[in-house]
């Protein structure tokens, strides 16, 4: 493989062997323990170095090792770890870098587990966590500290779409020390590169769009191959939350769509957010590939995808969320995104509050400013547009 070859072919050509009878997919090895040298690896993993042999699959394994190398070099980034899901990527990442008397910057906007992990865990094992808009800067300038020693970024975040500017943020926080890391799962590595921003570490649910399928459970952790080794040593081999081959293997397959997946998710989800701003049951449409966007000129320089998931709100949305779970044929009401269906799910403003974000009185307003009482949120799936519309309008339809 070589690296003047555009992502798509290295992405379908990545880790090919040359010689005659060479399997063009990468093979599947299932197996947990593997042959050793007494002077080639010993008992404990803390003397496992970057050649050491494969030992033992809580360590590492072929398969899920080729998976990491690929998504390093579709991120830009030094190397990569695979971990079970999402979430595990997450705390990993989150129990690794900090502890008791640092502090934390995070967007106020997250993901509902990571949102409850950091409230919850991180606080009872002494760390300090400040939530704001890192969509201000401002904002993120005056909750900076001495002890800050990461901030954690979501853009686009999840329900709502805002978008930060991860540049600016990074030579912030770099500035008084701190680490950078972007949860980049909305936009996949097809959309944004976080790293090519200031960024330390980038982050994906594998599940996702980089997934595909709806079939397969994973996370990654992209990064420095030093701060990886450390991850590994720490958070992978000690907490257990190891990848199987299995899924590895899987979402090997599905990294050789992804590029032209992201593109039609994008198509797609440009012509349904132009569809639903001006049907006249829905209003504040939020889709970053949108002119109407509140960032669109963030989005247009940041973004080189604007990925298929969309936010809107609509009058009498605990209505309009019944009528779609019973009338819709083409998309589904279910929750997840990134999948070959389309889904779509009502987030109301007061329960998110009281089970996920429990905000303070600004961020609360700043929150409410975007989603209302209320979201739809709407991952565009690879069914044909036209379909997609047809089955929202007769949906919405009183």
């Amino acid at each position: 493989m070589t690296s003047e070859w555009d992502v798509r072919t290295r992405l379908v050509r990545a880790d090919e062997a040359d010689e005659e009878g060479a399997p063009l997919n990468t093979p599947l090895v299932l197996s947990t323990t593997f042959r050793a040298h007494p002077e080639g690896v010993g008992f404990s993993a803390v003397d496992m170095g970057e050649q050491s042999p494969f030992f033992y699959a809580r360590w590492s394994t072929p398969t899920v090792r080729t998976l990491e190398r690929r998504l390093a070099d579709l991120e830009g980034g030094e190397d990569a770890l695979c971990f079970a899901s999402g979430m595990a990527a997450i705390t990993g990442l989150l129990l690794h870098l900090l502890g008791p008397g640092t502090h934390l910057v995070i967007s106020d906007i997250c993901y509902a587990g990571t949102a409850e992990f950091v409230r919850g865990t991180l606080r009872r094992y002494g760390v300090d966590v400040t939530p704001v808009d890192t969509s201000d800067l401002e904002q993120v300038r005056a909750a900076l500290r001495p002890n800050t020693r990461l901030v954690y970024l979501e853009s686009p975040c999840n329900p709502v779409l805002k978008l930060t500017d991860i540049e600016a943020v990074a030579t912030l926080a770099h500035g008084v020390g701190a680490q950078v890391a972007v949860d980049a799962t909305l936009a996949t590595p097809i959309g944004l590169q976080p790293l090519a921003l200031g960024a330390d570490f980038v982050l994906h649910s594998l599940t996702k769009y980089i997934g595909g399928h709806g079939d397969v459970l994973g996370g990654v952790v992209v990064g420095g191959r030093a701060e990886l080794a450390a991850l590994r040593q720490d958070s992978l081999i000690h907490l257990g939350a190891v990848l199987n081959p299995f899924p590895a293997w899987l979402l090997l397959r599905s990294l050789s769509t992804l590029p032209q997946r992201m593109a039609a998710h994008e198509a797609t989800a440009r012509e349904v957010a132009a569809f639903l701003e001006k049907h006249p049951r829905v209003h504040h449409v939020l889709y970053p590939g949108l002119d109407s966007h509140p960032q669109a000129a963030l989005a247009r320089r940041q973004l080189r995808n604007t990925s298929g998931m969309i936010a809107f709100q609509a009058e009498d949305a605990p209505a309009v969320a019944r009528r779609l779970a019973e009338r819709l044929k083409v998309v589904h009401y279910a929750v997840s995104l990134g999948k070959p269906h389309s889904l779509i799910f009502y987030l109301p403003t007061d329960e998110l509050q009281r089970t996920s974000f429990q905000l303070s009185s600004e961020l609360q307003a700043r929150y409410r400013a975007w989603a209302g009482d209320g979201v739809f949120r709407l991952s565009i799936g690879l069914e044909a547009p036209a379909d997609i519309i047809r089955d929202l309008e007769q949906a919405l339809a009183p």
